[in-house]
């Protein structure tokens, strides 16, 4: 990699972590705006009752959380990693809890308004904000259980029906956790009332989501991890939804708050990143089904083609000395297989590998194949991109191959350099030379042209230094 382009990556890098960082400061400004407003504006209006657009509200982001959960148990059945499981688990429970937990908690009979109603789903929510934060500090851990990866609803059925039996035994013990009777007839100033476990449960969760928003912004900047992206600014809003809900209960009453508009913000950034992640997976799948045709069609090349022209060509020495067809034939045959190993070459390059390798492996098979010396002075620090590469390897391998089987070369020198802000490739060999200028009056050296052709495809230029009985140097620069 040359140094500019190293300085480019590593400010794309430092872009993508500074747009991550970003995007979960937003999230956070957003919430502690929305809350200073509360505490210190009389005029600003933040609550509405409206029991109808509360219940939708509910219910879209009871279902915008049980997509994301999908989404994530299916991470966790590819990578079997604990914090797959517990976002699952966590999501799943938030959103049963706003599916109607207190309405169930009404059907059951024997306890006053404001306990059962307000504390069940409140436990519920408390547990899977508890999940959420742990699935953010477990990061890396793996935990192959295939029965989770099977019936992910276990835990969570298990997990409410403890909560129900222990709220259960209490009956009439269970306290007043909000007065559900008492509601205020305006929204100009912040109530902040209700037992204090249940203000000690918000702040409990309001916490968590805060701890789990600075946990997994960090994880996305360091893995690019496109769903971790959208989960750090999500559990912002999340938290200081928490935090609102200290100021109004509104997630117990008909009132709509502005802790209800957060949570919502909350599962919206979650869903941009569900469907994100989701594009990026297909994305990928298809990436791995063409690297995965391309394997197969270089091994297909491999053992078929190839093959067979080695085997032409060895029978072809079996031709008398006398045919004047002989020497044709086997040219023909040496540069039918450095086509073909040249296609195959290309097709089952993934790019990863530096491109000074890349270019030694391709001369090196011609030069072993001849029997010829190879010196290699090659800076690694060099790079191309994918067509460069192609056509970089091509011009090599044709450089190569004419000084040994036109110039009787026995001593080839691959450089792969860079000077002056350009990159430089050249192969030098000691054969016989010849006169570039004559070459080219004739119209005879097609392989000149082809690598001229490929250089300014390279928006580079190709420059030929030769003499006959001095040798040539071949140089390419972009």
């Amino acid at each position: 990699m040359s140094p500019r382009e190293g300085l480019r990556k590593t400010h794309s890098l430092r872009s993508g972590e500074l747009s991550v960082w970003g995007l979960s400061l937003a999230g956070w400004a957003v919430g502690l705006i929305v809350t200073l407003l509360i505490l210190v504006t009389p005029y600003f209006v933040f609550g509405l009752r409206s029991p109808s657009l509360h219940l939708v509200l509910d219910s879209v982001d009871a279902c915008v959380a049980l997509l994301v959960a999908y989404l994530v148990h299916g991470r966790f059945v590819r990578r079997g990693r604990l914090q797959d499981l517990l976002i699952t688990q966590g999501l799943v429970l938030l959103a049963v809890a706003g599916l109607g937990l207190s309405y169930l908690a009404d059907l059951l009979s024997g306890f006053a308004p404001g306990t059962l109603d307000v504390w069940l789903p409140l436990t519920v929510r408390v547990i899977g904000a508890s999940l959420i934060v742990g699935g953010a500090l477990s990061e890396n851990r793996t935990l192959p259980v295939s029965l989770l990866q099977r019936w992910p609803v276990i835990p969570v059925v298990v997990v409410v029906a403890i909560v129900i039996v222990v709220l259960w035994s209490q009956g009439s013990r269970l306290p007043v956790a909000l007065d559900t009777t008492d509601f205020p007839s305006s929204a100009q100033r912040p109530l902040l009332t209700g037992h204090v476990l249940l203000l000690v449960a918000q702040g409990f969760a309001a916490v968590c989501f805060l701890v789990a928003s600075i946990s997994y912004t960090a994880q996305a900047s360091r893995y690019h991890d496109e769903l971790l992206r959208w989960l750090g600014p999500a559990c912002a809003l999340a938290g200081f939804a928490r935090v609102n809900y200290l100021l109004f209960p509104s997630l117990y009453t008909d009132w709509l708050y502005t802790g209800d508009l957060l949570r919502t913000g909350c599962y919206l950034l979650l869903l941009v990143g569900a469907v994100r992640e989701i594009r990026q997976y297909w994305t990928t799948q298809a990436q791995v089904a063409v690297l995965a045709d391309r394997h197969r069609l270089a091994r297909e090349l491999h053992d078929g083609v190839i093959q067979e022209l080695a085997y032409i060509r060895s029978e072809s020495h079996a031709i008398p000395a006398d045919v004047g067809q002989k020497g044709h034939i086997i040219s023909a045959c040496d540069r039918a297989l450095d086509e073909a190993r040249s296609a195959v070459q290309a097709l089952s390059h993934t790019g990863d590998d530096p491109l000074g390798l890349t270019l030694h492996r391709a001369a090196k098979q011609v030069t072993d194949r001849y029997q010829v010396k190879l010196e290699v002075h090659l800076d690694d620090s060099v790079t191309a991109g994918f067509e460069q590469r192609h056509a970089l390897l091509r011009i090599a391998r044709e450089a190569v191959s004419n000084a040994i089987r036109h110039g009787g070369a026995n001593c080839i020198t691959l450089r792969l350099a860079q000077q002056e802000g350009h990159r430089h490739l050249s192969v030098t060999d000691n054969g016989q030379g010849f006169d570039v200028a004559a070459t080219d009056r004739s119209g005879t050296g097609y392989g000149l042209t082809s690598m001229r052709d490929r250089a300014r495809g390279l928006s580079g230029a190709l420059h030929i230094e030769s003499a006959p009985g001095a040798g040539s140097v071949v140089t390419v620069a972009w």
